[in-house]
């Protein structure tokens, strides 16, 4: 994710990072620049006194102000999901946090707090990995050897670690180290933990329709290559520059409500779960130590 200042106006103009769309649509702006011309020299060379073109304003002002409502539509629910993903995040950051501090609070399990402060901040890295689809272990700090081997092994990594946080209390309550208060506590928190990855899955594993999305992309293109029937009379061959303007303001639209309707990734618009993970590990570190 990207920090920035958002009162740097003359700033955020005149920068260009990886994810301005300007440089993602280079090549679709070339290619709608081209074949909008070609519409045009079509009109004013084939077509000059064609009186159905000359009233196409009104209609495509209504069409313009359909378009808008779609993509209004489409970019808050993208961000719904945007929004939605920081707050499971920051849940994760509270039920580590709170785990870690009911834990140290309870003085018969000092000798257990090395175990719980890496399986907790590997929960947390498992679970930013799994969400990209990736796996690091160099991020990972196991207990004993044959932990590794079992999380190799292991089909979804980050319920790995919620086994062995349930094991340990279930472990600690059978010797009488916690009573049956403190572990209804602190399995409340580990629950909190699994609702959470359960909620981000929820939202990567669901993407917009198929047949929405085919929709508004469809609908953009014909409008925009159709554009310069209204204007050509107005604006000749000036037309296809308005028409390719239309289609990076519209399309753009599009482009980043896609990127952030998964904000789990490594986009610059994701999340930054690299960061939230580093500091659940200090903040965990530092309340166990």
């Amino acid at each position: 994710m990207i920090s920035y200042n958002p009162k740097s106006w003359f700033t955020l103009i005149f920068s260009f990072s990886k994810s301005d769309t300007v440089r993602m649509l280079w090549k679709q702006l070339i290619y709608i620049g081209v074949l909008s011309l070609a519409i045009t020299f079509a009109e004013l060379h084939f077509f000059p006194k064609a009186a159905f073109l000359k009233n196409l304003i009104a209609v495509y002002s209504l069409l313009g102000f359909v378009i808008s409502l779609l993509l209004v539509f489409r970019t808050n629910t993208a961000y719904d999901r945007w929004w939605e993903g920081r707050k499971i995040w920051g849940a994760i950051v509270n039920d580590s946090r709170n785990l870690a501090l009911k834990i140290n609070a309870i003085e018969s399990i000092k000798n257990e707090k090395a175990f719980f402060k890496n399986t907790i901040s590997n929960f947390c890295f498992s679970s930013k990995n799994h969400l990209r689809d990736q796996t690091n272990e160099g991020e990972l700090e196991f207990n004993e050897f044959n932990e590794r081997e079992q999380y190799i092994l292991a089909d979804h990594k980050p319920i790995f670690f919620v086994n062995l946080l349930q094991s340990k209390l279930y472990q600690l309550k059978s010797k009488g180290q916690i009573s049956d208060n403190e572990w209804l506590i602190l399995d409340k928190n580990v629950n909190a933990l699994v609702d959470s990855i359960g909620g981000c899955e929820r939202i990567k594993n669901t993407p917009i329709p198929y047949s929405y999305s085919l929709f508004i992309k469809k609908f953009i293109f014909i409008y925009v290559i159709t554009l310069p029937l209204a204007f050509v009379n107005q604006f000749s061959y000036f037309s296809a520059f308005i028409a390719t303007f239309v289609f990076y303001a519209l399309v753009s639209m599009e482009v980043l409500a896609e990127e952030i309707e998964d904000p789990f990734g490594e986009d610059d618009n994701d999340l930054p779960t690299d960061q939230i993970c580093e500091r659940i590990k200090q903040n965990v570190s530092e309340i166990l130590n």
